[in-house]
């Protein structure tokens, strides 16, 4: 996940995914013909690094977008969702969604005041739907490592790499 908050620290981040892991462009904050050159450049290292290449919102950023985060509605490519409860997540397999991002596992920055699901939360939400799910939340390779036996399809996260220096954590 990209915001403003990660700054220059996007693009180390960038570098030190695993090939094959994604990455959906966020940037809400910036004018649109700004978020459309930042989503050039990021799409130039997703593709030369094998990454997934997501747009979230409705604005078309530019071309080599493997798909939508939180788009309603059939659209190309793959489709992602977050939810935070039970009932959005059963909304979102019914949809088709590829995978949805499950959310706030544990205690973020993001959302200061939000419920927190939990480990256990984590498993109602999902239970039975057979969707991928990304967990999000607090994600850092300690929480990560409370999710080992969850069946998580991975996870996602944005104040972690900020400060980060070394290679994701896989699961």
């Amino acid at each position: 996940m990209t915001d403003e908050r990660l700054g220059d620290a996007l693009w180390q981040a960038l570098e030190r995914l695993p090939p094959g892991s994604g990455v959906i462009v966020r940037h809400y904050g910036l004018p649109l013909d700004e978020r459309r050159a930042l989503f050039g450049r990021i799409a130039r290292v997703a593709r030369r690094r094998h990454l997934v290449l997501l747009r979230a919102g409705p604005d078309r950023l530019g071309r080599f977008e493997d798909g939508v985060h939180n788009a309603r509605g059939k659209r190309p490519g793959l489709l992602t969702r977050a939810v935070h409860d039970r009932r959005e997540a059963i909304r979102a397999a019914r949809d088709g969604v590829d995978a949805m991002f499950v959310s706030p596992v544990f205690a973020t920055r993001s959302h200061p005041h939000a419920r927190t699901l939990g480990r256990f939360g984590l498993a109602r939400v999902r239970r039975g739907l057979g969707t991928p799910v990304i967990a999000l939340g607090g994600m850092r390779p300690e929480t990560v490592r409370r999710l080992a036996g969850f069946d998580i399809a991975g996870w996602a996260a944005i104040d972690w790499w900020a400060g980060q220096k070394r290679k994701a954590v896989p699961i």
